[in-house]
């Protein structure tokens, strides 16, 4: 355990000292794999798919905000529905718009939600989600994550329905938005993951508040299983397809994950927990602390050394002694 703190504080301590140069390639990063993402799942527009596009958004938001992830993302979703038609292209500008005004009247801090949901499907850890915002946000972000499952979603059933949609089967402009529409309202397995989302999030940020030991720890694994019963119930009264091999695994790598995030962001010594009280005209306060896990550096002990100024003068009286004494004899 040693190790690991100390391999955390000295990374807290490089971070701190190079934030500046880490923050930009961090969001370039972060970017490039989400954009990297969305090309993968939809790609129908070929100048989007160019690596010196993905790149040079990539750069912009290494130097503008970390929400302009969010944008550029919805900006590449749109122009690849545009390559499969207006009418689509609309259609997903109406639902980004709709599911970003939810986000910003509930939780405006959880913009990544909406773009790094479908990553996560994509990894197959969609459990990361809803528990990591539990974890790190407040009850809004519930529908941050819901919404991020319903973009998700939406991009799968545009790519199933492309080839439907560009080959003019369906060519009537009515029609191809009641696809569309359909596609999504009817999408029992989409509603059913909305569910999920929302209660694994609520269940884990009310745990996590608890005052018990380890709340946080018991909140990862409450909202793995949640998700995992919510999601095996769903697909059998559902009839959902998805190997249950697939989602136990992803659902453990997304708890090993998480207690990962917990080491770095809430690590706690509970043995050392201290219970004090106090009050004033009003009201008796009772407050449960908690310190901070932390390396106890050894104190160090500086000796200082003074040269002996006697030294040279003895020599000197020595030196002069013995000249005398030659001069006698």
């Amino acid at each position: 355990m040693t190790f690991f703190l100390e391999f955390k504080e000295k990374l807290k301590s490089f971070y701190t000292k190079c934030s500046a140069y880490l923050n930009p390639v961090l969001k370039f990063g972060l970017a490039l794999i989400v954009f990297i993402n969305i090309n993968m799942m939809l790609g129908f527009l070929p100048q989007l798919n160019s690596v010196f596009v993905v790149l040079i958004l990539a750069l912009l938001c290494a130097i503008l905000p970390i929400t302009a992830i969010m944008v550029f993302g919805c900006f590449l979703i749109v122009g690849h529905c545009y390559a499969i038609g207006i009418e689509v292209a609309a259609f997903a500008l109406i639902l980004l718009l709709l599911l970003m005004i939810l986000y910003l009247r509930f939780s405006r801090r959880d913009a990544l939600a909406l773009v790094l949901t479908p990553l996560a499907f994509q990894l197959q850890i969609p459990c990361a989600i809803p528990v990591a915002y539990g974890l790190t946000g407040n009850a809004g972000s519930c529908v941050s994550v819901s919404c991020g499952a319903v973009l998700y979603y939406f991009m799968r059933l545009v790519s199933d329905k492309a080839v439907l949609l560009q080959d003019g089967e369906i060519k009537e402009l009515a029609q191809r938005l009641t696809t569309l529409l359909d596609g999504l309202v009817q999408n029992q397995e989409m509603w059913m993951t909305v569910i999920a989302f929302v209660a694994v999030t609520l269940v884990v940020y009310c745990i996590r508040r608890a005052s018990a030991d380890y709340a946080w720890t018991i909140a990862i694994f409450s909202g793995g299983v949640l998700y995992l019963i919510l999601m095996i119930i769903g697909g059998f009264f559902l009839d959902m397809t998805g190997s249950i091999a697939v989602l136990i695994a992803g659902t453990a790598v997304s708890v090993i994950l998480l207690l990962i995030l917990e080491f770095f962001v809430f690590n706690v010594d509970y043995s050392r927990a201290e219970y004090l009280q106090y009050e004033d005209d009003e009201y008796y306060y009772y407050v449960k602390a908690i310190p901070k896990m932390r390396i106890s550096r050894p104190e160090r002990s500086v000796k200082t050394i003074e040269a002996d100024n006697d030294i040279p003068e003895n020599l000197e009286d020595k030196l002069e002694k013995s000249l005398k004494d030659i001069h006698i004899h």
